[in-house]
């Protein structure tokens, strides 16, 4: 018998009709839900601070999840899989949120997201996965892959353009997405969503997850203040010239191209234009002075090898920004200049730029400059 396919279970219809799928292609499947210690009446389970593994729950009635267990078994009731919840709060603390707090406390707006992709879902939870005898890790991400003649892996976007995940996977590595599985791909959402209520299937979550799943329904300033203890400092706001226009409470309540929250009377509304981190000074300007032309990448993985140190591909600067046409030069295997077509607004430090030939996601870095 061939080893089971482990399904990363969130409590979502995507993950649980994902689960349908493998079970209706035969598979043998065990479904795995992970804690962030982030959900509201998370109790930690001997986990310890430090600790980059995640804790199986043996016993989680003992351990206080008795609810949960429940809601989770009710909702694979009828597919007839063994399920398995884990305690990954320490490693997530460790991997994704030191990260984010980091990013911040920089002058940065961090991607969360694909941070956790590579370090947590196809990291630790699959190496979890494998030492409960599961082969690969299925995920209810719409995304695709395909296998080239080579052996090497492609990463493909979803088949439906308005949720296509892809973007957010663009730094596994080849190792990563060799074991990972995608049975949405091909499909669209609202397919998934009829057919899933015709099955009888009913997940735990009745809305639609969020980008980001720890901070739920708080702001991201009411999150750092007082979740992860940030001290607001308050400084000037400025324009592009250095005039004083008034005060900010901390920069890390702003990001690059937000308007809301700046306050400073004008007959035209101010952007974020910086954040100066060396001065504690908020950098506003107009709409039009957030178009730029030109980025730096670094730390890029690539899913696919260039074959030249300079490239036209398209480029994303965020997942809810259409690609645009850029020519890519390598400075480094790892970093690039990317210089745009038609300028791009709002590119922020931090994020993360996305690489694509088509429909082929090549590889994705961080953002660390843009230049007007």
């Amino acid at each position: 018998m061939s080893a089971p396919t482990a399904i990363a279970l969130s409590g979502g219809v995507d993950s649980l009709f994902a689960a349908y799928l493998l079970k209706k292609a035969g598979k043998a499947v065990i479904g795995l839900h992970f804690l962030n210690g982030f959900e509201p009446h998370y109790t930690p389970y001997q986990a310890e601070p430090d600790s980059q593994q995640p804790i199986l729950i043996r016993d989680p009635v003992n351990a206080g999840y008795e609810r949960l267990q429940a809601d989770l078994q009710r909702m694979v009731a009828d597919l007839d899989i063994p399920l398995f919840i884990l305690d990954c709060a320490a490693p997530f603390r460790n991997q994704v949120i030191d990260y984010f707090q980091r990013a911040y406390q920089s002058g940065e707006t961090p991607n969360p997201c694909m941070v956790c992709n590579r370090r947590i879902k196809f990291g630790i939870l699959l190496t979890a996965a494998q030492g409960l005898g599961a082969q690969c890790l299925a995920t209810g991400h719409y995304v695709r892959t395909r296998t080239a003649p080579d052996g090497r892996i492609h990463l493909l976007k979803g088949a439906d353009p308005r949720k296509d995940q892809a973007y957010f996977l663009a730094r596994l590595r080849q190792d990563q997405l060799d074991a990972a599985r995608f049975p949405l791909g091909e499909m669209e959402k609202h397919e998934v969503i009829t057919r899933a209520a015709r099955k009888g299937l009913h997940p735990m979550a009745k809305q639609e997850s969020q980008d980001v799943c720890f901070i739920r329904d708080q702001a991201y300033g009411h999150f750092l203040t007082e979740t992860l203890g940030f001290e607001p400092l308050p400084g000037n706001i400025e324009d592009l010239q250095g005039t004083r226009l008034g005060r900010h409470q901390g920069l890390h309540l702003f990001t690059v191209g937000q308007r809301r929250g700046i306050n400073c009377p004008s007959s035209e509304p101010f952007y974020v234009y910086a954040l100066d981190t060396e001065r504690n000074v908020l950098v506003v300007g107009r709409k039009a002075d957030l178009a730029a032309k030109h980025c730096k990448v670094n730390d890029i993985n690539w899913i696919t090898p260039p074959q030249s140190n300079s490239l036209k591909l398209q480029t994303r600067v965020r997942y809810r920004s259409p690609a645009a046409d850029a020519r890519v030069t390598l400075t480094s295997p790892t970093s690039a200049d990317v210089a745009f077509e038609q300028p791009q607004s709002a590119i922020t430090p931090g994020q993360g730029a996305v690489f694509y030939a088509g429909d082929q996601v090549l590889g994705g870095g961080w953002i660390s400059r843009a230049k007007n």
